[in-house]
């Protein structure tokens, strides 16, 4: 578990590299939760090794302290394939403090109109933050749920326009205000 200011995350890593960083609901049984997940996308029973997680919590803390902009990590994200990687890595893509569509996703994603799936790809990516889902909004303008979460994705999108010197992101809350 590690501190951010969106919440506690569980880190996991392994031998490939990031495989898991989740941004916990603060209710019993969340570790538990999170646990099961990530031993059931990695198919193997993750063992406890805080050193281990040192270089993903120290690039993330940079990232909130404004001094990141970039993560320099490699990711286990063995078990994810077909159009669901491709949503992902097309999700990379977007720059530091810019967002991008749904439908731009996808058509970076080489699948024009799969909307929908670009959103599930971000709403079940395993590695939040790193791999940016918070930088894909609606084609209204409206950020979405982010799982149920859009304060976080509120506060991020925020975080990357005022350390970048942009001007706030011009996307609305889910409720279109």
């Amino acid at each position: 578990m590690h501190p951010t200011p969106i919440g506690e995350a569980l880190v996991i890593v392994t031998d490939e590299g990031l495989a898991l960083l989740d941004v916990l609901e603060v209710r019993v049984g969340a570790v538990d939760d999170a646990l099961s997940a990530a031993t059931e996308h990695l198919r193997t029973v993750p063992r406890l090794d805080p050193g281990a997680t040192a270089t993903v919590t120290r690039q993330l803390d940079d990232y909130f302290a404004g001094s990141r902009r970039e993560f320099d990590l490699a990711l286990d994200l063995r078990g994810i394939g077909g159009f669901v990687r491709a949503a992902l890595e097309a999700v990379c893509s977007i720059p530091y403090g810019e967002v991008a569509s749904y439908a731009e996703v996808a058509i970076l994603a080489g699948s024009p109109g799969a909307n929908r799936a670009v959103g599930t790809a971000c709403a079940r990516t395993p590695v939040s933050i790193v791999i940016p889902a918070h930088r894909v909004v609606r084609s209204d303008g409206s950020i979405g749920e982010y799982g149920g979460h859009p304060e976080r994705k509120r506060f991020l999108l925020d975080l990357e326009a005022r350390i970048s010197g942009l001007k706030a992101q011009p996307v609305r809350d889910s409720a279109g205000v």
